[in-house]
Parts: C-alpha cells; sequence; structure tokens
C-alpha cells in the first residue's frame, strides 16, 4: 500500500469517525432535550426536527465532500496518468 492510500484511508476513517461522534452528541442532546421537557408535544416536535436537519445535514455534507475529493482524486491520477510519453510510433521504411 502507497503512503498516499494510507493517508486517504485515514482521512476516511477520522472523518466517518467525526460524523458519527458528532451525530451521536446530537442525538444524545435531543434525547435529553426531551426527555427533560416533560410531554409538551410542540417543543418536542421542534427539538426533535432539529435534531433530524442537524444530523441528515451532516452526514450529507460528509458523503458529499467525500464524493468529490474522491472524484477529484481519481481524475487527477488519471491525468497525471496520461500526461506519462508515450514511446513513439516505429517508423517503417518500405
Amino acid at each position: 500500500m502507497k503512503q498516499d492510500d494510507a493517508l486517504e484511508l485515514a482521512r476516511a476513517r477520522y472523518g466517518l469517525f467525526a460524523v458519527l461522534a458528532s451525530n451521536l452528541a446530537i442525538a444524545g442532546v435531543a434525547v435529553v432535550g426531551v426527555w427533560r421537557l416533560d410531554g409538551d408535544k410542540a417543543v418536542i416536535v421542534g427539538v426533535l426536527t432539529a435534531a433530524f436537519t442537524a444530523v441528515s445535514g451532516m452526514t450529507t455534507a460528509y458523503l458529499g465532500i467525500k464524493a468529490v475529493s474522491n472524484t477529484a482524486r481519481s481524475i487527477a491520477l488519471g491525468e497525471a496518468r496520461d500526461r506519462t510519453p508515450a514511446s513513439p510510433p516505429v517508423q517503417r521504411t518500405p
């Protein structure tokens, strides 16, 4: 495995860990908030909606950024591969 691949794997692993940890923190705050509201349904709906929006927004942003990053990396590596000089064509004299 090349060093670039190991770096990309570490970025993906820790980025996913950061998203999961923040999603769990948001869910935990929402659960505590709902528990402490003692049945006020209008406020509970607001808290759950805000938590769902935050979790889905963060997850979507991470996946979108990761997809664009992977696409850009594959294009850059593909162009670098295409730029390597090819051997000149063999000239045959009749």
